[in-house]
């Protein structure tokens, strides 16, 4: 079955697909997919509904292995610091994929009824259409609308517990929201960008987050299409300053990111809604191989090897919920 599910709404019979993002100020419910690398897929439906997610069949993956090792992601923390000792960056978020062989007959719609019961997000999304296949269980919101209003969430800082955040989580937290800012304000009315939570502590299966919120109005004649454009890649799976950030790992990692750290999520154009999360804790299918991304912000104040077992903390829950069987311990050894 080809469906989109989030926030409890399922839509099925696709109709339309577009990579136009202009699609998004017309009409129709719209399941929205945007790589790292820029790609956008717009698919709009017609048959919208309260419902449970739907089930599937599913199994678990195979061995899991990383496009970066650990001693290839410490010695990336360390090229980061030394290019912030030159003033290069600011920050910059490090990632790796973790790649597995993908079942015969698993689909999405399995993952991600799996990841609704045990790994619950406030942005969470299944989609399954010929040729994109996630289930993405995003705690992280990129941009929201409503009408003219625009919010955006960004992370950073992530530990076990809260007593576990550091006074590194906060400057990083506040050096992207200050990029967000500046992203918003390209498509907001004069003097609308505020921020009405800075670095708030918010509890997440296994781990906490320090989130902040920032949210503007959008100037007149702009829409979805400028909002994507001045804002993407999220600023806090980039870096800052962002174009600086973004050379710099072109360099570091070696595969693309795909749909992690892109954005995931839905638009009611009749309603001038919608949602769009970042593409964190985000499985998908791709040539046969089921994948994950894990990443971490790097400062000067990073430590290589925290940095790596932050990576770990962040993936450990979700391959344990894909595979049922403890998989997420002892990932350094995959």
């Amino acid at each position: 079955m080809d469906f989109a599910y989030a926030g409890g709404v399922l839509a099925t019979g696709p109709a339309e697909t577009t990579s136009d993002p202009a699609a998004l100020e017309g009409g129709g419910w719209w399941a929205v997919a945007v790589t790292f690398e820029g790609k956008v897929t717009c698919v709009r439906f017609t048959d919208v509904r309260r419902a449970p997610h739907p089930e599937g069949p599913w199994s678990a993956p195979g061995a899991w292995t990383s496009s970066l090792d650990r001693a290839a992601y410490t010695a990336g923390v360390r090229r980061i610091r030394d290019e912030i000792a030159d003033g290069v960056v600011y920050q910059a978020n490090l990632c790796r994929v973790l790649s597995a062989p993908l079942p015969a007959g698993a689909g999405m719609a399995g993952l991600g009824s799996r990841l609704a019961r045990g790994n619950p997000a406030p942005y969470a999304m299944t989609l399954s259409v010929p040729g994109l296949e996630i289930a993405s269980a995003s705690p992280e919101l990129y941009l929201a609308r409503d009408g003219d209003v625009v919010e955006s969430r960004p992370i950073k800082g992530t530990a076990r517990t809260a007593a576990g955040l550091l006074p590194k989580d906060r400057a990083e937290n506040v050096m992207i929201v200050d990029l967000v800012r500046n992203d918003l304000g390209r498509t907001a009315a004069t003097g609308s960008v505020t921020v009405p939570e800075l670095c708030a502590v918010e509890e997440h299966p296994g781990l906490v987050h320090m989130v902040s919120t920032v949210r503007a109005r959008l100037a007149p004649g702009t829409g979805w299409p400028e909002l994507i454009a001045a804002t993407f890649p999220p600023g806090s799976v980039t870096g800052t300053p962002k174009a600086s950030a973004l050379a710099l790992l072109a360099e570091l990692e070696p595969v693309p990111r795909g749909p992690y750290c892109g954005a995931i999520g839905w638009v009611d154009a009749d309603a001038r809604r919608g949602a769009l999360a970042v593409g964190i804790r985000t499985f998908w299918a791709e040539d046969g191989m089921l994948r994950l991304g894990t990443g971490a912000g790097i400062t000067w104040g990073s430590d290589p090897a925290g940095e790596w077992r932050e990576t770990e903390l962040k993936a450990a829950r979700l391959l344990e919920v894909a595979s049922g069987d403890g998989a997420g311990q002892g990932l350094d050894q995959r």
